[in-house]
């Protein structure tokens, strides 16, 4: 991944924040478990315990403080990472809301200087790119092992 130096701009009314005390858990929860494809159902303890070991983002609305996007890092803080659980809310798609969220995310992991930063997604591969994310050079050196009891779908 190449970052560019200029992260996306978010809309005027709202702002970027790496402080996990924001999250607002029972809002992420319920925009994950009931319209994200690749977390349908996810339970809400499932949702905690990968919340509380993560690196959580999110947007906020400046007026109201409530938050309209989210986004989650798995990482060693050295050399790897899995950007996930990106979500924007419905009401507010459309903005460059998620495209800004992304490019926040992306320059706050910098400094950690990681090789790799990796993500999947089924649809949103143009958001992505525009951030720097490519295809794999080399897909078929990657593995997955899955358990079968996982209820979330195989994104």
């Amino acid at each position: 991944m190449t970052a560019s130096t200029d992260a996306p701009r978010l809309p005027d009314g709202y702002e970027f924040s790496a402080d996990p005390a924001r999250i607002d858990i029972d809002r992420t929860h319920h925009w994950l478990a009931t319209d994200a494809y690749w977390a349908m159902d996810r339970p809400r303890e499932k949702h905690e315990r990968a919340v509380a070991n993560s690196r959580n983002f999110g947007v906020y609305n400046t007026a109201s403080g409530e938050q309209v996007a989210y986004a989650r890092v798995v990482t060693d803080e050295a050399s790897f990472a899995w950007l996930c659980d990106v979500y924007v809310d419905r009401s507010v798609r459309g903005k460059g809301i998620g495209t800004a969220l992304v490019g926040a995310v992306r320059d706050h992991l910098a400094p950690l200087g990681l090789r790799r930063v990796l993500l999947a997604t089924n649809d949103a591969h143009g958001v992505y790119a525009k951030l720097g994310f490519e295809p794999l050079d080399r897909p078929d050196q990657w593995m997955v092992h899955w358990f079968e009891q996982s209820n979330e779908v195989r994104a």
